[in-house]
């Protein structure tokens, strides 16, 4: 029989939702706008399918690592125990930043953008620092709180973007698109570098593994969850994207942070008032997304802090609320806020989750190969694990070959970690 603590934890389903929270937010109501300016539908509709694949083949083998290792930290418990100690710790800074905080920002900022066209917002970065403290607060009120809050913004998303799929193939054209990019045609440059918005876009796959003790039954609906939420997701983002280009006019479209793709698109299909209603349901994705981000950042925190990387005050117990964690995490939000702009801050997230999610399939082999695995590990996931590293690699030679300005953010992110480690080792 459950006792109290364990009511309070989380099962698949509950699990599903998380990740599926955290992946539809604001990467695919942007990226394929961005996308559209260099690709046109053929390789846009490639890119979202590869993406989708590398995403799959990602939560297969978290799903080993979790089975491997059921506890909560995501990437920084993978590397930490399978590779090395200095690699999780930038890692888990690195992810604490670029991956949670940077994302939370991103999905506050574009919500009041969007809010914008409803109504006159002002300065957005104000109110989107607003949005970040306030759903930092309905956390802070417990688990119980924290749970309803999340479950409910995941509920009425998915009711809202089910409205905007099913308009899109009642009302929509679905014969093939023949309209050609500004620039002239897709090159194989745009084409990787659009796997960068994608990777964002599905970033959030393997966020049950960063609350792995938060969940009943770790060891297995952890890894449940990321491939049930990733598999939903993969489909929801193809049909979507068929509905965006397959009704996309360039002529009239104007691509801004205002008038993404999804607004412009619902705008011709339903008029003034469907791409007002378009605005309502990004904003739910969006804050639903930050929610998941602002939920899930503290327990990467708490286990560092375990550890001896963070200061114990962010340590949290089971049952506990992580109080210092979420404070931690919105004063960085607060911060990326102010110093990112919506395209450049997509572009270095998709590149980091990419750099480090690859580092962990690549330990789960090195682990399987010097026998230090806990448990058999099953030949898929090693299978999975190759190829999700082998593509990563692949993939991040032709991205920082073609987009060099991602170099020096990511570079300092990593600097800053490795010092901070050379300092907490000669701590005594």
């Amino acid at each position: 029989m459950l006792n109290a603590r364990n009511q309070e934890k989380l099962g698949l389903w509950s699990g599903v939702g998380l990740c599926v929270a955290s992946m539809v937010g604001s990467g695919i109501f942007l990226s394929s706008g961005y996308m559209a300016q260099e690709m046109s539908a053929g390789p846009i509709l490639l890119a979202w399918a590869v993406g989708a694949a590398l995403a799959l083949l990602g939560a297969i083998c978290y799903a080993e690592l979790a089975r491997q290792i059921p506890r909560s930290g995501g990437e920084y418990r993978y590397l930490r125990e399978f590779l090395h100690p200095a690699v999780a710790y930038v890692a888990g800074w690195v992810t604490l930043i670029i991956g949670f905080a940077q994302p939370a920002a991103i999905n506050a900022l574009a919500a009041t953008t969007f809010l914008d066209t409803l109504i006159p917002v002002g300065n957005a970065k104000v109110l989107a620092g607003a949005a970040i403290v306030l759903m930092s607060l309905a956390h802070a009120f417990g688990t119980h709180s924290s749970k309803w809050v999340q479950n409910s913004l995941v509920a009425v998303k998915a009711l809202l973007l089910l409205g905007f799929a099913g308009l899109g193939l009642v009302a929509g054209d679905h014969s093939w698109p023949d309209w050609q990019p500004p620039s002239g045609g897709t090159t194989t440059a745009a084409f990787f570098g659009s796997l960068f918005y994608i990777s964002y876009a599905f970033s959030g796959w393997n966020t049950s593994a960063y609350a792995a003790e938060s969940f009943q039954r770790p060891d297995r609906d952890v890894g449940r969850a990321m491939m049930l939420g990733c598999l939903l997701v993969a489909g929801f983002y193809m049909l979507v994207n068929w509905i965006f280009v397959a009704n996309l006019d360039l002529g009239t479209t104007v691509f801004s942070d205002k008038a993404t793709l999804g607004h412009a698109v619902t705008q011709q299909l339903a008029g003034e008032v469907g791409a007002r209603f378009m605005s309502i349901l990004a904003i739910i994705a969006f804050l639903s997304a930050m929610s998941a981000m602002l939920m899930i950042g503290p327990h990467i925190a708490s286990t560092m802090a375990s550890d001896g990387a963070l200061p114990s005050v962010f340590v949290c117990h089971e049952g506990e609320t992580p109080r210092a964690g979420l404070a931690f995490q919105a004063t960085v939000a607060l911060l990326v806020l102010s110093l990112h702009d919506l395209k450049g801050a997509l572009e270095s997230v998709g590149a980091t989750l990419v750099l480090f999610s690859g580092l962990s399939a690549l330990s789960l082999l090195i682990a399987y190969l010097r026998g230090q695995l806990h448990k058999p590990a099953s030949r898929t996931s090693l299978v999975a694990a190759a190829l999700y590293a082998l593509f990563s690699g692949w993939l991040l030679y032709f991205g920082f070959r073609d987009q060099t300005a991602l170099l020096p953010w990511l570079g300092g992110v990593v600097l800053v970690a490795l010092l901070g480690y050379r300092l907490s080792r000669k701590s005594p």
